[in-house]
């Protein structure tokens, strides 16, 4: 059986810092999906209410789906070039 990953876009419904998990909603709808700080590809960085992460999503405790790789997405359309400057200012 094959696994096919797809990328998902949703934003950050609730974290506990404390117990390292999470919850995001998908921009599509459909069911809220639980994530790990483990899952983050940035675990240094906390995750804030309705930041856009990007994510795919794994199957674990019987078919039960989870939101794992969690990036987050830079802004609402932020040029490069604003990143860049806010990254040396």
């Amino acid at each position: 059986m094959k696994e096919w990953h797809m990328t998902h876009y949703g934003k950050i419904k609730s974290y506990d810092s404390s117990s390292g998990t999470g919850s995001i909603t998908a921009e599509k709808g459909g069911d809220v999906l639980r994530f790990k700080k483990a899952d983050l590809q940035q675990e240094g960085q906390m995750p804030k209410v309705d930041q856009r992460f990007s994510y795919e999503t794994s199957e674990v405790d019987g078919g039960k789906k989870q939101a794992v790789n969690l990036q987050h997405q830079q802004g609402d359309g932020q040029s490069q070039k604003d990143q860049a400057s806010a990254q040396q200012g």
